[in-house]
């Protein structure tokens, strides 16, 4: 009956919502649990251990002389608040690359379906049409900049040769007194026909960095958006595949958490795939309007330089590259000029 009296006390004591005693209570507890003590059995000797609401024990008080049992509770508890605190890195790596493998057989599963025509994929109708536009207007601007290119080295080799026949002309003038002025005339020609075509390789230089810099970093930049939304695209409908597998099978206690997993997963990879996609998009607008604005110089530069030079209007064509802002180099005896933009 001794034992009974702490006991009562104890399932008397009001507690906290967070299981706690309640500050007012604690003299009257410790007095009545003094009380109930055997003799020569202080309270400082004892120890406490609370248990959960759902627990049939309301307390258990443990004597301060059997330091053992203290010890195999602290020890049970320990290892539990390690393993939730301190991570081993090397498990984080391992599950990282269980991960990337487990999500690159699904991509490369989703893959094979769907060459072989048995899986399903998304697509997004007039996003692919840009897609396949953008793509066949990148092998056609690199055709006209590989012509610009040749018409280039053709055009200053023409030009070394025109500036090479003027002085010799020019010399043949001096040393041939009888035809002085038939080789003053095509010397004098031929120096102006040089510096023409300087003029004229100037603009069609500008002309090839202008469409080499659309082709080969604007459009290869947003092409390799393309790639990222292609590959989340994949990804997408692998999870999604692999959700609907599941939600065609049983569903039980075991098959339950692995449905609602894999419904995590397909979100997460839906989410990516809309971004991506949206992504994709915005910069298929902006890359248009790049384009429009790019080309629409270029090529007014291009045919008004092409048009001086066959007509002869040297005025003209110097006046074409100082609407564009081209300022040429002086050139060298053996090298052809280069430009620079203003």
């Amino acid at each position: 009956m001794a034992q009974e009296s702490p006991k009562n006390s104890a399932a008397e004591i009001p507690v906290t919502s967070n299981g706690q005693l309640e500050d007012s209570h604690e003299h009257s507890f410790n007095r009545d649990l003094k009380r109930s003590l055997p003799v020569g059995l202080g309270l400082s000797e004892t120890k406490i251990t609370s248990h959960g609401f759902d627990s049939t024990k309301e307390g258990v008080i443990e004597a301060g002389p059997f330091p053992s049992q203290g010890g195999r509770a602290q020890q049970k508890s320990g290892p539990v608040v390690l393993a939730d605190e301190v991570k081993n890195p090397a498990m984080e790596k391992l599950e990282l690359v269980r991960k990337w493998s487990l999500n690159t057989y699904k991509c490369t599963r989703q893959i094979i379906s769907e060459k072989l025509g048995r899986g399903s994929r998304t697509v997004d109708l007039e996003l692919e049409a840009q897609i396949d536009i953008l793509r066949d207007n990148k092998k056609k601007y690199e055709n006209i900049l590989r012509l610009a290119q040749t018409l280039s080295t053709q055009l200053f080799q023409m030009v070394h040769t025109q500036r090479q026949l003027g002085d010799a002309f020019a010399d043949l003038s001096l040393k041939s007194l009888e035809l002085h002025e038939e080789f003053g005339y095509n010397a004098d020609t031929q120096k102006l026909l040089a510096k023409n075509g300087e003029t004229l390789l100037g603009a069609i230089n500008f002309f090839i960095a202008s469409v080499n810099t659309l082709v080969n970093k604007t459009i290869e930049d947003t092409l390799l958006t393309v790639k990222q939304y292609e590959s989340a695209r994949i990804e997408y409908d692998a999870y999604r595949t692999d959700l609907e597998e599941l939600n065609l099978g049983p569903r039980d206690a075991n098959t339950l958490p692995k449905i609602e997993q894999s419904q995590q997963l397909f979100q997460q990879h839906k989410e990516k795939y809309d971004k991506m996609r949206n992504d994709v998009s915005v910069k298929l607008k902006f890359l248009e309007e790049n384009k429009v604005k790019v080309l629409h110089n270029q090529l007014v530069l291009f045919h008004n330089a092409i048009a001086a030079y066959f007509a002869g209007n040297q005025k003209q064509l110097e006046q074409t590259l100082k609407q564009f802002h081209i300022k040429l180099k002086t050139p060298g005896a053996d090298a052809p000029s280069w430009l620079e933009e203003q």
